[in-house]
C-alpha cells in the first residue's frame, strides 16, 4: 500500500514535511507517467523520506503556456501556485518532470516563490550517498543501459552526472549515444510540442533520437523525463522495436532493483 500524505492532512496534524513531491500533470494524469510517480514513491517510503503531495491543490506549473508563448496565462498559473506554496511554508521541493523542475527553480522566484528544488535523479543520489537506499543491480547487472538526456535537465541546468551515476550503480552498462550531455538531442516535446503535431518534415525528431539509441545496441532506453519517456515510446514503436528495447525512467530501474 503506498502512503501519500497530502501537505493539508500533515498541517491538521500540526506536522511539516522535510520535502514536498511536485508529482507534475504528466504524473498525474498521464497512465505511462503514473507509473514513474508511484515507484518514485515506493523508493520514498522504503527510503523513510517524510514527505507529502499538494493533492488537487497542485496545478500546472505553466511551463507549456510560457514555451508556447502565453506568458500572462504562464504568470497566472504560477502566482496560484505560489501562494498555495507559501501558504504551507514550503522550503524544499523534488519533483519526477524536468520541465516542473526548471521553472520552479528558475522562474518562480522572480514572482516570489523561492525554494530549494530538486530533481528526482539527485535526490536519488543524496539517498544513495547517505545510505538510503542500496543498488544492487540485481535485474540490471550487465545489461546495456543509454541515457538520454532530457534538455531542462541536462543542457538548461547542467545535471548530466547523477542519472548517469545510478544507473552505472546498479552494475549496469552504460553507453552512450552519439549525441549526449552538452550535446545531446531534444527528444521532441519540449516548448509545448508535446501538445501539437509535429510541423511537415524529412523525419520527426524523436525518430531521430530513436535511431541514436537504436544504434547502441542497448536494451534498455533510460530517461529521466515524463515527456521524454513518451516520444521514446512512440519512437521505439515506430521503428517496431518493442519486444527488442524498453524505454524506462530511472526512478523505475531503482525501484526495481529494490524489488519495491
Amino acid at each position: 500500500m503506498l502512503q501519500v500524505p497530502t501537505m493539508a492532512e500533515l498541517m491538521s496534524q500540526g506536522k511539516e514535511p522535510e520535502v514536498l513531491f511536485w508529482v507534475g500533470c504528466s504524473g498525474s494524469f498521464d497512465d505511462r507517467a503514473k507509473k514513474i510517480t508511484k515507484a518514485f514513491v515506493r523508493i520514498l517510503n522504503k527510503a523513510g523520506i517524510n514527505f507529502a503531495v499538494l493533492g488537487t491543490e497542485e496545478s500546472c506549473s505553466g511551463d507549456p503556456a510560457k514555451r508556447a508563448g502565453n506568458e500572462f496565462l504562464f504568470q497566472m498559473q504560477a502566482m496560484t501556485n505560489i501562494q498555495v506554496l507559501n501558504g504551507y511554508n514550503i522550503k524544499k521541493i523534488v519533483t519526477t518532470c524536468p520541465h516542473c523542475f526548471n521553472t520552479l527553480k528558475n522562474e518562480y522566484p522572480g514572482l516570489g516563490g523561492t525554494y530549494q528544488v530538486m530533481h528526482h535523479t539527485s535526490f536519488l543520489r543524496q539517498l544513495l550517498e547517505d545510505g538510503k537506499i542500496s543498488l544492487e543491480g540485481g535485474t540490471y547487472k550487465g545489461k546495456r543501459i543509454t541515457y538520454h538526456d532530457p534538455c531542462y535537465l541536462g543542457r538548461a541546468n547542467g545535471i548530466f552526472e547523477a542519472p548517469r551515476e545510478l544507473i552505472r550503480k546498479l552494475d549496469a552498462e552504460l553507453v552512450e549515444m552519439k549525441s549526449c550531455k552538452q550535446r545531446g538531442l531534444c527528444c521532441g516535446a519540449g516548448g509545448a510540442q508535446m501538445f501539437k503535431e509535429p510541423e511537415k518534415g524529412d523525419k520527426d525528431v524523436n525518430i531521430e533520437r530513436t535511431e541514436q539509441a537504436l544504434e547502441t545496441q542497448a536494451e534498455i532506453i533510460a530517461a529521466a523525463c515524463p515527456f521524454c519517456n513518451t516520444m521514446m515510446t512512440d519512437g521505439v514503436k515506430g521503428k517496431d522495436k518493442e519486444q527488442s528495447i524498453k524505454v524506462v525512467d530511472v526512478a523505475e530501474l531503482i525501484a526495481d532493483a529494490q524489488d519495491l
